[in-house]
């Protein structure tokens, strides 16, 4: 089935594309166990939901041209890391890093690289924490580590990115001066909010503590603050 999405000319992709597809699956099952877990056990939906995909050829094909790579399927997979991606949106930055925590104790899961861009956040004002893993692949002929870019947003750093891209994308390098800035101080009014409603999350936890409890116990792992669960290898 999945060999009927290529045109002749893309069959030579199909085995390395399979495998990205079958590493997002995988890291979709696990997510999803984790949050049915919460969402049962502990009376909280850490994920709000999550997106993902897997690149085109095509847009394979131009990004090594970009790299100045020769568009080879060795190359794809030696040189670029996002082949595969999964984007999970949550409601607060706190459930950023808690799942990242959790992601992290998965022995057979390996952590290849974390960007920070919520505590360093890029220029234009983007926030998002990408972590990029190893997911292990279990096919015919063995066990295939395939790399994964996850990005964790909250909602409020989905929407301005969703946002700013579809403004933005096509005038990326030659934007006024006067657009990037306001790009940014939208960013920075986003930002705001989203540590506004953080805080009024814990206010209510205060007024009523059952709220952040299930069965008489709190939470391990969303109760804590953002500084707790940062991550060890930023």
């Amino acid at each position: 089935m999945y060999e009927a999405l290529f045109t002749e000319k893309d069959k030579h992709w199909r085995d390395l594309l399979l495998r990205y597809k079958f590493a997002v699956d995988e890291m979709r099952t696990r997510l999803n166990i984790l949050d049915e877990e919460f969402r049962t056990v502990h009376d909280y939906n850490p994920i709000e939901h999550i997106r993902y995909r897997i690149k085109h050829p095509d847009r394979i094909v131009e990004k090594l041209g970009r790299l100045g790579f020769e568009p080879t399927v060795e190359n794809a997979e030696n040189h670029i890391f996002d082949i595969a991606g999964i984007r999970i949106i949550c409601a607060f930055t706190a459930d950023i890093y808690a799942l990242f925590t959790l992601l992290e104790r998965q022995t057979d899961l390996k952590i290849v690289n974390v960007k920070d861009y919520i505590e360093h956040p890029k220029e234009n004002g983007y926030k998002s924490l990408h972590v990029h893993v190893e997911v292990p692949v279990y096919m015919s002929q063995g066990i295939i580590p395939v790399r994964v870019e996850i990005q964790l947003r909250t909602i409020a750093m989905d929407f301005w990115a969703s946002v700013e891209h579809k403004l933005y994308y096509k005038y990326r390098e030659k934007a006024p001066v006067h657009i990037q800035a306001q790009l940014k101080e939208c960013a920075d009014m986003i930002s705001t909010l989203d540590d506004r409603m953080y805080r009024l999350k814990a206010q209510i936890s205060d007024l009523d503590p059952s709220a952040a409890q299930t069965s008489g116990e709190p939470s391990p792992y969303f109760t804590q603050d953002k500084e707790k669960a940062i991550p060890t290898n930023p």
